[in-house]
């Protein structure tokens, strides 16, 4: 008999009422093209973070947590994992630094607490490791970015991409088991094909992937983004608040003051403070960026701001007075 599943306490994203988010990646947020970056240049460009900086400026801002990209399409991730390389090959495309792991435990030292982002597919936009995880199915799955005709499809794929789905919780598992409770939490973005692939009573599904997530830290929350969903909803009884993915600053939804659970889910929500993913300038100023968090928080919630990283590890400067504005407001 299967267990009742339990959703970890959230008094603490509850608590932290705001947070702030980057992407550090070797191409643009949910780039559609292949980026020209040699493995060593990635390395370099890892290498070149200075995470007590970086944590000293998140800190400084008064941000609770941060949600730090693992990677993204490109194929180039800023940690090492065993299992990844043994299913994708070499060379590989991950940092020998374990950038994420120490940018946690640097956050730590300052209470703050770090969230990894991780995409729920592989890599779109690298074609040798689409194919050696198995992400090759037979139906379209190009809202992902991954395109029909970019990648040969095995014969021994079926529907539900059951062997891929369990590579990328070996690797997903692998990480979590690396930084323990240095992690806080995760969110997994393009969840887009939920019933085809997640939504089933065995595994691989939300549940088998919510566990291989939790298996460093059982307490870390879990998040399952399908898209820009307004009114906010919670994806699946096995996330413990939800994506919240936003592109303006409406909700949506009609809850009473302090109601905090959608479906039994912390509410949270994300957006970005500049023109897009990771990108400025500022189109968002600081009153109304404080105004839109405090309405988040009325309902119990918490709010994440997306906002610009440079390719060597600083928060982009035009940022940093919206965010400590936004901080000195947001008392906790």
């Amino acid at each position: 008999m299967t267990s009742v599943w339990k959703r970890a306490n959230t008094d603490w994203l509850h608590e932290a009422k705001w947070g702030t988010m980057t992407h550090f990646l070797a191409d643009a947020a949910s780039s559609a093209t292949p980026v020209e970056l040699s493995v060593d240049d990635w390395n370099r460009r890892v290498d070149s973070v200075d995470v007590d900086r970086l944590a000293d400026q998140i800190a400084g801002t008064g941000s609770a947590y941060h949600i730090f990209t693992t990677g993204q399409n490109s194929g180039f991730f800023c940690a090492p994992n065993d299992a990844y390389d043994d299913i994708v090959g070499k060379p590989s495309r991950l940092s020998q630094r374990d950038l994420l792991g120490e940018l946690a435990a640097a956050l730590r030292r300052h209470g703050v607490r770090t969230i990894a982002y991780m995409p729920s597919h592989g890599p779109a936009q690298q074609r040798q490791a689409i194919e050696a995880l198995g992400f090759t199915p037979k139906w379209d799955m190009s809202a992902t970015g991954i395109k029909p005709g970019s990648y040969l499809a095995a014969p021994d794929v079926d529907a539900r991409l059951t062997k891929a789905l369990r590579n990328w919780e070996a690797v997903l598992s692998e990480w979590s088991l690396k930084w323990g409770d240095d992690v806080s939490g995760w969110w997994f973005d393009g969840c887009y094909y939920a019933d085809k692939l997640y939504r089933h009573e065995d595994a691989p599904n939300f549940r088998s992937f919510a566990e291989a997530a939790k298996a460093g830290n059982p307490e870390s929350v879990v998040a399952f983004n399908m898209g820009v969903k307004q009114p906010i909803i919670s994806s699946t009884e096995f996330e413990d608040y939800t994506p919240g993915e936003l592109n303006d600053l409406w909700l949506g939804n009609k809850w009473a003051p302090q109601q905090r659970f959608i479906d039994g889910a912390q509410l949270h929500a994300l957006n970005y403070l500049g023109a897009w993913w990771g990108e400025g300038p500022v189109r968002i100023e600081s009153d109304l960026a404080i105004g839109f968090t405090r309405h988040v928080n009325r309902f119990g919630g918490a709010m994440t701001w997306d906002i610009p990283i440079t390719k060597d590890g600083n928060i982009d400067p035009e940022f940093l007075p919206e965010l400590s504005a936004i901080g000195r407001a947001i008392a906790r």
